[in-house]
């Protein structure tokens, strides 16, 4: 992008992926994501964050090797996008089942059965609110809400351009997605 430095606002600038790819990080870290054209500023992980995302990736982890062919899970970098949508977001964890990734092709996921976003101080509105709603839009069909300072699990049963059913689940609890295979 050299000349413009990017924009958040939508009134100022809308991108393409193909400019929202050109764009440089952020800064002060962290990354950017992308709905329908407008661009978002995402913090770094804290510490908390990645020790929540790490030990849920382990237990997913045992989960899928407990029963082979079930699924496929994707950690960050890994996108949920759409291109005629000018999407791209990055969830902490997701989880596409082996019936989906039959049809579709693990470099363009358009969606996911589940995606686990870890709040922190600096995402929990924007994660809570544009970035589910855009979730539920995109047809992902179940997003956890991991309240690392409540230690609870706000578990969203999606359904497409809706927000959802919701249920907490306090933790420490473990409890295996509704997406699951059985």
């Amino acid at each position: 992008m050299g000349a413009h430095p990017a924009t958040a606002s939508p009134l100022v600038r809308r991108y393409t992926l193909e400019e929202f790819w050109e764009l440089e990080a952020p800064p002060e870290g962290g990354h950017h994501e992308l709905i329908a054209g407008v661009l978002y500023v995402v913090p770094p992980p804290t510490g908390p964050h990645n020790i929540a995302i790490s030990n849920l990736n382990r237990i997913f982890s045992r989960y899928l090797d407990a029963h082979p062919g079930a699924g496929q899970l994707f950690v960050p970098r890994a996108a949920v996008w759409r291109p005629d949508w000018q999407t791209w977001l990055e969830p902490d964890l997701f989880l596409v089942t082996a019936e989906r990734l039959r049809t579709t092709d693990a470099g363009r996921l358009d969606t996911a059965d589940l995606v686990v976003e870890a709040l922190s101080a600096g995402s929990a509105t924007y994660d809570r609110t544009a970035k589910a709603d855009t979730y539920a839009a995109l047809g992902v069909r179940e997003l956890w809400l991991v309240d690392l300072e409540r230690r609870a699990i706000e578990q969203r049963v999606l359904e497409a351009g809706r927000g959802g059913s919701q249920a907490r689940m306090p933790g420490p609890r473990r409890s295996r997605p509704r997406s699951s295979p059985a």
